[in-house]
């Protein structure tokens, strides 16, 4: 079985919020706003053929999390009007 394609964005013990997957030893990349970190998470995973953005929050609880397209999908959603 395959495992997913995962980031999650957490906090670091500096205060900066780290993009990483998981099993990995190195953070993707650091950010110094969680917002931040989220958007960069969104784009690593657009480009990585999509997955699953895993948002922590200060605690090191899961707070959120989202599915991610690839870049270019070739089944987009439809908008729903």
């Amino acid at each position: 079985m395959t495992r997913r394609n995962e980031r999650h964005v957490t906090r670091r013990p500096d205060g900066d919020w780290q993009v990483k997957k998981p099993g990995g030893s190195r953070a993707s990349a650091v950010e110094p706003t969680q917002s931040a970190a989220i958007d960069r998470a969104r784009g690593i995973l657009e480009n990585d053929g999509g997955g699953e953005l895993v948002i922590h929050g200060r605690d090191g609880k899961i707070r959120d999390s989202d599915t991610i397209p690839p870049a270019n999908d070739p089944f987009p959603p439809q908008d729903r009007a």
